[in-house]
């Protein structure tokens, strides 16, 4: 598997597992990588198309064959990698996604709960639904045991403002800590600067460092 990593020059610092857009790795999920590793973390991104074959399929279709079970494994693998590296020695960790990368950030809060300190989502869609399993990562509300920060758009279809408004309340129903941010005048991936139709500036300029002050406030630097 195809892992993206950055890490800051340091012998020890908090690590981010960064889960993908539907693009894949691409120039976007690089720089947000490499962003991480600037402000002191350990950042690695795992390619969830490694096992895909490499025809010239659209993004919808890659992303339509991802499997939640095959999902968490690459969650695993990509921790295992943070985790044996020498340097620097990772210490905590966080989870953050944009898109399906924020779905699968939710999937895997719920599924490996005792991993994380904080989990960041950017405007995941399809929470409510299962990729091939039984259990929607909505369905893991209750075993997430870390703070999450949730960044949408108020244009955005998928997830709407009422899925935003349903998984806020799930979260709230089970007393789990969250902050939640929406942002008019931004759609789907407000963030990604290599889709100039969808990209805001300013939005996504605000909601980053939202982001950066989460993790920096449930993540300890050296």
């Amino acid at each position: 598997m195809r892992i993206l990593s950055e890490v800051p020059d340091a012998a020890q610092a908090p690590g981010v597992v960064v889960m993908m857009h539907g693009p894949g790795l691409d120039r976007f999920l690089e720089d947000r990588v490499q962003e991480l590793a600037r402000h002191g973390y350990a950042a690695a991104a795992p390619d969830l198309y490694h096992r895909q074959p490499d025809d010239d399929v659209d993004t919808m279709t890659r992303a339509g064959r991802l499997r939640d079970d095959e999902i968490v494994a690459d969650i695993d693998a990509v921790v295992a990698h943070l985790r044996g590296l020498a340097r620097p020695r990772v210490t905590e960790l966080a989870v953050l996604g944009f898109c399906m990368g924020g779905r699968n950030t939710y999937l895997a809060a719920g599924a490996r709960p005792g991993l994380w300190r904080a989990a960041v989502v950017f405007y995941g869609g399809n929470i409510m639904k299962p990729w091939g399993g039984e259990r929607a990562p909505f369905e893991l509300t209750a075993q997430i045991a870390c703070p999450v920060l949730g960044l949408f758009g108020l244009d955005d279809p998928n997830p709407s403002p009422a899925d935003v408004d349903r998984i806020d309340g799930e979260l709230t129903r089970h007393g789990k800590p969250h902050e939640f941010h929406r942002y008019a005048g931004a759609g789907h991936a407000f963030l990604n600067f290599s889709n100039p139709e969808r990209y805001r500036p300013e939005q996504a300029r605000q909601a980053w460092q939202l982001a950066l002050d989460f993790l920096g406030r449930h993540l300890r630097r050296t």
